[in-house]
């Protein structure tokens, strides 16, 4: 009777858990099953179409029956709530537009359209004719050689930054050599195109002798410095550490553990900032701490549109300012330095340059395309060789080569990339790149401002080399 009893009860119990397997722990999950289902919440299927994205917060999903109570109680609510009474905030105004071409055109701030992923873009580029392909990629080729081929090499170490390049700073701070590389050379392309003050120091001096050489070079020539997508903002470290900042303004949509914040805080005479919004969404001249100062805006790998929405956020206001009080009033920039990046996010909508694309012949399909084709120039397909060799010296090789394709009448685009080798999808990847920034150099240029875009790093250090300089 006793194990009777105990069979029951034991089938009772199972009764009251998920009747989901679990494999690895060979027994059911233990968790309670749903009021109208077998299965706990874990568990339940559900179609994914019944899951949309939270209006709020975009980056996570929820069920479209629960959205309505979902929306009262999001843990990103009360952010949002609090971002959208800030003065700096305002909706899309860096965003620009599917069919924006005239300087000084508003901006369609509603979006008409939702972002082009890179697997829409990759589908498009599949689903096209053969002589179609074979035909956008010989406008590529021949676009780079007439206006992307005399991008100069341009790593430079300056003597401020040794302290971090010798490893002299606090032990605490995180340390990885290649990024210290490219923040330096960064902070050093900005001192060779005269934004910086060149600090020297003597190499013989003690540490007190070269601590009392900074601080006496580096006085406040700089007022401020705006990092665009700031992450830990470490770049900000660099420059606070090796040429001394009075005010330090960071911009990041997201929220980050071990960031710079706590050391630079630690520094008496430094005044820092951090905003968590998305650069889309940023006045720049309507933020207090910077009314009528002069500021230096930075960026390490800004992805994709994010280049293109801190050229708008930076140096449109130039255009908009009609008068001397509300010059007076809205922030100078003084200098800018942006390192790009994952060009295959980038998105017609929000591209800077819009006009020099069709200029060059690219359609809104073209520039899709052309975006997507720059995943070739950093993903893993084309072998180790290429990302440690000289990638002018393969780029320039590589555009000689002459192609032989297969028959196109008798195969489809996904035959030819197929056939293409790693090394050649990977030297068109980089042609694509250089025709994006070379877009966002000229504009720049064209608002009158002093530019200048360069590899800033070798290939050997990151793929993601090129650098955006102006004042």
């Amino acid at each position: 009777m006793v194990g009777l009893k105990s069979k029951a009860g034991e089938k009772g119990e199972m009764g009251s858990h998920c009747k989901f397997w679990l494999p690895k722990k060979k027994r059911f999950c233990a968790n309670s099953p749903l009021f109208d289902s077998p299965f706990c919440g874990n568990h339940t299927q559900r179609s994914d179409a019944q899951w949309i994205p939270c209006p709020i917060d975009p980056s996570h999903s929820v069920l479209e029956e629960n959205l309505e109570s979902h929306l009262n109680r999001c843990p990103l609510l009360k952010q949002a709530q609090s971002l959208s009474s800030q003065p700096f905030y305002q909706k899309g105004i860096n965003a620009g537009s599917e069919d924006e071409e005239e300087e000084g055109e508003e901006v369609d701030i509603a979006p008409k359209d939702s972002i082009f992923t890179s697997e829409m873009k990759r589908s498009a580029v599949y689903a096209m004719s053969a002589p179609k392909f074979l035909e956008l990629i010989a406008k590529i080729k021949s676009v780079h050689a007439s206006i992307c081929n005399t991008i100069p090499d341009s790593f430079r170490i300056p003597e401020a930054c040794s302290i971090w390049t010798n490893r002299e700073v606090d032990k605490k701070l995180p340390y990885q050599e290649k990024h210290v590389l490219q923040q330096a050379s960064i902070l050093g392309n900005l001192e060779e195109f005269g934004v910086l003050r060149k600090v020297s120091l003597i190499s013989n001096a003690t540490t007190e002798q070269c601590d009392s050489n900074r601080e006496s070079e580096r006085d406040a020539d700089v007022s401020a410095v705006v990092e665009f997508g700031a992450g830990r903002g470490y770049l900000t470290q660099m420059l606070a550490d090796c040429y001394g900042i009075k005010k330090v303004l960071l911009v990041e949509r997201k929220s980050y553990k071990l960031k710079a914040d706590r050391s630079l805080r630690q520094k008496e005479s430094l005044v820092l900032e951090r905003l968590r919004i998305d650069i889309e969404d940023l006045n720049l001249n309507a933020v207090e701490s910077l009314q009528g100062v002069g500021y230096i805006a930075i960026g390490k790998h800004l992805c994709g549109p994010a280049t293109d929405m801190t050229l708008r956020c930076c140096i449109r206001q130039r255009s908009n300012q009609n008068s001397d009080a509300q010059s007076h009033a809205s922030c100078q920039l003084q200098g800018l330095a942006i390192a790009t990046c994952c060009h295959h996010l980038c998105q017609w909508k929000n591209y800077i340059n819009k006009r020099y694309m069709s200029g060059m012949g690219f359609t809104k399909e073209d520039f899709n395309a052309i975006s997507w084709f720059t995943s070739w120039a950093v993903d893993a397909d084309h072998g180790s060789e290429f990302s440690v060799t000289d990638c002018s010296a393969q780029l320039e090789l590589t555009s000689e080569k002459k192609e032989v394709w297969p028959d196109s009448e008798l195969c489809g685009v996904g035959d030819i990339v197929r056939n293409m080798q790693g090394i050649d999808r990977a030297v068109l990847g980089y042609m694509c790149k250089d025709i994006i920034d070379a877009g966002r150099l000229m504009w720049v240029k064209a608002q009158g401002i002093k530019s200048e875009l360069v590899k800033y790093v070798p290939c050997s250090i990151s793929p993601e080399n090129h650098l955006l300089v102006a004042r």
